[in-house]
């Protein structure tokens, strides 16, 4: 007779927890999970664990679904362990599994053993274990996924050891349903109700935490009824706001002075799903006052450390219905609507007739996965995203790397949408394995890579609070079309802002992975 083995099980588990898509770089004490791969199931490889963790970042958000990742035991983790930052900011529900050296190797520290394995992600993991037992392998994977799909929702990290797959089990399998979101308390929802009705000049301030839970219809609801102008939090990973709405005034700087300057016109204002605030840098203004905050985020830990205001828990949409349900329609005045930019002039190839020509050929189902860290505020300017639905992704963390693996994750999640990927020239370069990746699953997306020849981010903003002939911030000389063309994609170099909207066209029209190499004209604006 044929004992079950623990793999059988985990295999019977992921497949009822619709866990079957799987994003690793294998290495040896990986083998035993993935012998005699299963037909239905699909293995996703990535060329560097960091673009592996990053891919399936995306997939995940682009999804709105957990997803399992395989990593190779202390080094592969390590590898990942940038990407896995960006996906612990971003609240991203990955199953990170990890091999690790049979047992009865692990007292002799053996060659690719893990010490302390779960240690090593912490703090950016939500849980991690190595299981006792082999027996207890499939029990901890089915709470990994709990924990990480539970609000708030973010990556978890199970280290097995290599024969832990070959042992046998009876133990019975649960697999129990993801647990769902949870509403506010109806007193503090009547608090802010009061104070909503009492205000004058009402703010909303929206994070990547509501389009995340699918809550963005609701949000314009809301604003609508409340006639309250709408920002966007500092450093937000996702668009919940639609930015051709005559309500959305714009975005908020991650700096203290700046926000305070920002909101100083409203009586109130009400933050969803963001922290209140991301901070990037400090000017020296000290305290700079805020108006009455109340902040309704599914988060504990955002909610205890803010500095002020009324927090109310509860998961963004079951907040914002809870809302809808009470407020009335107020006749206070709307805020003027947003003035935009003019559309600039196509005698250079700045990043601004680029971002304006991409906003006039993108589909408006199109998916943008953005990485570009001196040209954001530009992008913001020029490419407003108008979808209701997941128009946007980008890394909340601030660690490159997400941006070409990004946007191959979000092209593998959603065939039925266009992705686009906008990349720095220096950030693409922590993630272009991720090309190769796209070429092997034959992706229609579109990566644009925006070349100034520089980490642009670190010398503006280096220079900006006082540095000066700062090191390491020059690039330049990197052929990306050749190297696209190298991993199997489609290689395209534009030098002339003429070959912009042909060069473009034919990309987005491509069936095939194409890379887009424009090189911009440098930019002097600020960051914040």
């Amino acid at each position: 007779m044929i004992k079950r083995t623990v793999l059988d099980a985990t295999r019977e588990l992921l497949r009822d927890l619709g866990l079957t898509t799987v994003f690793g770089n294998p290495g040896t004490t990986e083998v035993p999970f993935l012998t005699d791969w299963p037909d239905d199931f699909d293995y996703v490889l990535g060329l560097q664990e960091s673009a592996v963790v990053a891919m399936a970042d995306a997939y995940s958000q682009a999804t709105r679904q957990a997803v399992l990742v395989n990593l190779h035991s202390a080094g592969g983790v390590g590898h990942g362990l940038g990407s896995l930052f960006s996906a612990y900011r971003n609240r991203t529900p990955l199953i990170i599994v990890a091999g690790q050296q049979t047992r009865n190797l692990l007292p002799h520290d053996p060659f690719l053993g893990a010490m302390d394995a779960p240690e090593f992600p912490k703090p950016y993991v939500k849980w991690s274990i190595e299981p006792a037992t082999a027996e207890d392998v499939p029990a901890a994977l089915a709470r990994a996924y709990h924990v990480a799909t539970q609000a708030p929702s973010g990556p978890v990290f199970v280290s097995v050891p290599a024969d832990d797959w070959t042992a046998a089990t009876e133990r019975p399998i649960i697999s129990r349903p993801r647990i769902r979101g949870f509403a506010p308390d109806p007193e503090a929802i009547d608090e802010l109700v009061a104070a909503l009705e009492a205000s004058e000049r009402p703010a909303v301030v929206v994070g990547g935490a509501v389009d995340q839970d699918g809550a963005v219809v609701e949000t314009v609801a809301l604003a609508e009824r409340l006639n309250a102008a709408v920002y966007v939090a500092p450093m937000s990973f996702r668009c919940s706001f639609p930015e051709d709405h005559p309500l959305f005034q714009g975005f908020l700087d991650p700096e203290r002075g700046a926000v305070s300057d920002k909101l100083a016109g409203h009586d109130l204002v009400l933050v969803l799903g963001a922290p209140a605030f991301t901070y990037h840098v400090d000017r020296g203004r000290g305290e700079a006052p805020l108006p009455p905050l109340f902040i309704l985020s599914d988060d504990e830990q955002i909610l205890a450390r803010a500095f002020e205001g009324t927090g109310i828990r509860a998961t963004p949409k079951l907040g914002i219905r809870a809302l809808l349900n009470v407020v009335d329609r107020s006749a206070r005045p709307a805020p003027a609507p947003l003035e935009r930019p003019a559309k600039p002039s196509d005698e250079k190839l700045t990043a601004e007739y680029v971002y304006s020509t991409l906003a006039d050929l993108l589909p408006d189902n199109a998916i943008v996965v953005e990485e570009t860290p001196s040209h954001r505020g530009i992008l913001h300017d020029h490419l407003p995203i108008t979808a209701t639905d997941m128009g946007f992704l980008t890394m909340a963390s601030g660690s490159l790397g997400y941006g070409v693996p990004g946007a191959v994750g979000a092209a593998l999640a959603r065939p039925d949408r266009p992705v686009v990927g906008v990349i720095g020239d220096g950030s693409s370069m922590y993630g272009i394995q991720a090309l190769w990746t796209a070429a092997r699953q034959e992706l229609p997306v579109t990566i644009l890579i925006m070349d100034n020849t520089e980490y642009a981010a670190v010398r503006i903003l280096g220079e900006t609070i006082g540095g000066a002939k700062l090191p390491g911030t020059e690039l330049g000389g990197i052929d990306f079309a050749a190297l696209a063309s190298s991993m199997g994609c489609q290689g395209v170099t534009i030098t002339e802002p003429a070959g912009l909207v042909p060069g473009l066209t034919a990309a987005l029209a491509d069936p095939r992975p194409t890379l887009v190499h424009v090189k911009v004209a440098p930019s002097e604006r600020t960051l914040y």
